[in-house]
């Protein structure tokens, strides 16, 4: 009997309870003490609400993880894969979770490119291979910001290549000189500058505060040894003079050429004299003789001569269009040149390849030619479009700078090989017909018939430059063009 009434107890205690809360309050009303299994997880979920997660609510936590149904895969060229029919898993955001497959073929393209095949499609062999690599160093593009972007970019989406930011190159002189009497004549050279910052500039019958050759003579041409301080002086009566500059004395005149020379190249103690008679002279300074050699070659004025940095090759242009290569034995050329279609005045060793030369020609030509006089071949052609009066090359960086005369008047600025432009510089009015280098490498100077002198500093400084050095660009404001 004390088992009913246990039960009996149990059950009216139940009841009362249920029956004392107010109908319209009512949360749970047994009808029979066993529950069944459906209101069992019911009242686990009322006692374990904190824990308990419907899948019908969303869910707020501190990751953010982006719901691919609503992105635009189209624009990156990327075909989102069809969901397996056995997975049960929709591209939607309501699945147990987003098909992982679009996640990997995005991050394969913005990785290794959209020609990359999936893992699945890859051999037999290369199936425990691992697609990710150690570089030491891996920099990315600079033009791209796009993560998923390829532009300048190898097929890895990544470049070794360091971007260098372009140089900046003053488009005005900072010096203007004026020039009076300077000569508008192209087959002539009235301006060199000296390894001891030393400018030459013949005007007319005299050099710069050096010399006056009187009425009856002129200056034709001018150049500067390499060391020490001796100038040549080419006249139009087809005489040499050698004038110390530190003393402002004339130490020797030469002759040999009957008409005027208007071209002239050191090589150590060796000079040689270009003339219009279309010979070239070689002379030695510390001999006896007028010269000790002649080179015959040229059909007409010679008014271009360069030797070589190494001093073993003598390159000549003439108004014969030909440009020829001399070694320092031969009477004759041992290398010719006739490929341009004008006077051939403007020619420049490079300074940093043995044997590359190049040259300029002139109105009906245009063109700038480079040379292999090693291997004696041509190696390229740019047209300017204008006359090409001089060339210099820089011995700090691979470019180089030419002067033009009809019709633009210009002063432009090459990379060298690719020839690329890198400044146009203007504000001569008369074709720029002279041209040289400051001991530095850093500045040039442009004479032409305007009767002006303009300095402009175009190439960079060496990078074993003594920033304490007098010769320079920036020094040239304290010190005393002579």
């Amino acid at each position: 009997m004390a088992d009913p009434m246990i039960s009996q107890s149990t059950q009216s205690q139940l009841n009362i309870a249920a029956s004392t809360t107010p109908r319209h309050q009512h949360r749970l009303h047994l009808e029979n003490p066993t529950p069944s299994p459906s209101s069992s997880k019911h009242v686990n979920r009322l006692i374990n609400s904190n824990h308990y997660i419907s899948p019908s609510r969303p869910i707020f936590s501190d990751r953010f993880i982006p719901c691919r149904s609503s992105s635009n895969f189209a624009l990156f060229n990327i075909s989102l894969p069809q969901p397996s029919a056995t997975a049960g898993i929709s591209p939607g955001c309501g699945g147990k979770e987003d098909n992982p497959s679009a996640y990997a073929a995005l991050l394969r393209n913005a990785l290794f490119g959209p020609q990359t095949p999936d893992k699945k499609d890859w051999g037999a062999g290369a199936a425990g291979q691992n697609i990710f690599r150690y570089k030491m160093e891996t920099r990315q593009s600079l033009h791209s910001l796009s993560p998923f972007g390829f532009d300048d970019m190898s097929d890895l989406g990544v470049s070794n290549v360091a971007i260098k930011t372009p140089r900046k190159v003053s488009r005005s002189p900072y010096k203007v000189l004026d020039a009076p009497a300077l000569q508008d004549d192209f087959y002539l050279n009235l301006v060199d500058w000296s390894s001891h910052n030393v400018l030459a500039v013949g005007l007319g019958n005299c050099v710069t505060k050096l010399c006056d050759l009187g009425n009856d003579d002129g200056v034709c041409s001018v150049g500067w040894a390499h060391r020490g301080t001796h100038l040549a002086i080419g006249t139009s009566n087809g005489k040499v003079q050698i004038w110390d500059a530190s003393r402002c004395k004339r130490i020797r005149t030469m002759e040999g050429h009957r008409l005027r020379v208007g071209a002239l190249a050191w090589s150590s103690s060796m000079l040689s004299s270009g003339s219009r008679d279309k010979s070239i002279l070689q002379r030695d300074i510390r001999a006896r003789e007028d010269f000790v050699s002649k080179l015959s070659g040229h059909k007409s004025e010679v008014c271009g001569l360069k030797w070589s940095y190494d001093n073993r090759e003598l390159a000549s242009g003439g108004n014969d269009n030909r440009l020829f290569v001399w070694n320092q034995h031969s009477s004759q050329p041992v290398l010719k040149y006739c490929d341009h279609t004008a006077a051939v005045k403007a020619i420049a060793w490079s300074p940093h390849l043995h044997g590359l030369l190049a040259s300029g020609g002139g109105t009906a030509d245009r063109c700038i030619r480079f040379w292999n006089t090693t291997t004696n071949s041509h190696l390229s052609c740019i047209d300017t479009g204008s006359q090409v009066c001089n060339l210099v090359w820089s011995k700090n960086v691979n470019e180089l700078v030419s002067t033009h005369g009809y019709s633009q008047n210009q002063i432009i600025l090459w990379r060298y090989p690719t020839m690329s432009k890198l400044a146009t510089l203007t504000g001569h009015t008369f074709r720029v017909l002279y041209l040289a280098i400051s001991p530095d490498g850093q500045t040039i100077v442009t004479g032409a018939g305007d009767e002006t002198l303009r300095f402009w500093s175009v190439f960079p400084s060496p990078k074993s430059q003594n920033t304490d050095s007098e010769i320079g660009s920036s020094s040239l404001g304290r010190t005393t063009i002579r």
